[in-house]
């Protein structure tokens, strides 16, 4: 349930700050005729997210049974990858999206707005299918919809916040916060992805299990389950889950330390 909750969180804040930016910035140059069409991309894109949370569905269940677990270890994977792609992407951008859209809205006719909306909210809305079915891999789906839906109406309540109280707020911090939180997610997703890989058998299992504190700490209690959900724990990993677990935080960590110091120098040029 938390890890749905921070996942609709993170992604409904971004779609909504994304949007309130544009209709701000409309206001602001006095274009506000053009508003209905922010208004109407913005909801068509909520529909085609929808649709696409339907049909992604309806693909899985085409896989249950021998293949489950092969397309479960490629979505999660493919979550983690994406899921990590938009935090360093955020990590370097978050303090000049702002100026980014607006640059974007600068000459824009009309249908281009309503491109622009509909493209900005639709990309959020797929990455939210993608990663909420993930999470719901690791959990029941009740969790993951309770989660999720409170993740939006927290994000509603706090992209309304923002823009009321714009000059008290700093929101790279809410994106730098929440990122931590999404790292630990996403190497959870490549650990278990790996995992059931080689349940799949498309993945040799080297050395089955590491260590086993299952008597000590159990994945499947109430708190190793929690832990299951949030981060992949796994209380018996293979050599293979060990490695790729470590090993994302390697990659993930250097890519956010190089995009670190490249936003330093751009934002200070010698």
């Amino acid at each position: 349930m938390i890890a749905s909750f921070m996942i609709t969180f993170r992604e409904g804040l971004e779609a909504f700050l994304i949007v309130g930016i544009i209709l701000a910035y409309l206001t602001q140059t006095r274009r506000a005729e053009m508003k209905h069409y922010v208004y109407s991309g913005t909801g068509l894109a909520i529909i085609a997210s929808i649709i696409t949370a339907i049909a992604f569905n309806m693909l899985s269940i085409q896989f249950e049974g021998a293949n489950e677990e092969i397309f479960e270890g490629f979505v999660m994977l493919f979550a983690a990858v994406i899921l990590t792609s938009m935090i360093i992407w955020m990590a370097r951008e978050s303090k000049n999206v702002s100026s980014m859209i607006e640059q974007k809205i600068d000459g824009k006719k009309a249908y281009g707005l309503f491109g622009l909306a509909f493209l900005s909210v639709y990309r959020e809305g797929i990455e939210t299918v993608l990663f909420m079915k993930a999470a719901a891999m690791n959990t029941d789906n009740l969790s993951v919809l309770y989660g999720g839906g409170a993740g939006i109406l927290i994000a509603v309540v706090i992209s309304y916040l923002v823009f009321k109280y714009s000059s008290h707020t700093d929101i790279h911090k809410f994106f730098k916060i929440t990122g931590i939180f999404l790292i630990l997610f996403a190497a959870g997703l490549t650990a278990h992805g790996v995992h059931e890989l080689q349940e799949g058998g498309v993945i040799p299992i080297i050395v089955e299990h590491v260590w086993d504190i299952n008597h000590i700490f159990n994945e499947k209690g109430v708190a190793g389950s929690v832990m299951k959900s949030l981060f992949g724990y796994n209380g018996n990993p293979s050599l293979l889950e060990v490695i790729s677990y470590a090993g994302y935080y390697v990659i993930a960590g250097t890519a956010l330390k190089f995009t670190g110091r490249r936003t330093t120098a751009i934002a200070s040029p010698v």
